[in-house]
């Protein structure tokens, strides 16, 4: 068994002061965006899940895709280990820099047509 074993890789990411509200509000502007989000808050309930986990019926190219601008955002943290990316949502981050902007993603219901028929709406 090798002695050094790397820990997973964090993406770059704004810092809760580097949140920008019109970059957020961007990011959620998108249903697919605020679907991957709202599975994270509430399915994997502020968890780390790998991003093929959430479910979206989009080609994996335009989830990357998707993944990055929440990424960039600030509103999800992504680790790279191996092949396999993971993320979880900033639930404490994004609290204290906007209060109350999850409730409403929370809140929100996915529309169906969004989700691959293997996920349980």
């Amino acid at each position: 068994m090798p002695a050094n074993v790397d820990a997973p890789e964090r993406l770059p990411q704004p810092t809760v002061a580097e949140m920008d509200l019109p970059v957020v509000l961007d990011a959620l502007s998108d249903p697919i965006r605020l679907a991957i989000l709202h599975r994270y808050l509430v399915d994997a309930a502020g968890g780390v899940r790998s991003c093929g986990w959430v479910g979206v019926d989009r080609p994996k190219s335009t989830l990357t895709h998707h993944f990055r601008v929440l990424r960039e955002a600030g509103l999800l943290e992504q680790h790279q280990e191996g092949l396999v990316r993971s993320s979880r949502a900033r639930i404490e981050d994004v609290q204290e820099r906007f209060p109350g902007l999850l409730d409403l993603v929370v809140a929100w219901e996915v529309p169906a047509a969004l989700m691959r028929e293997d996920v349980a709406p």
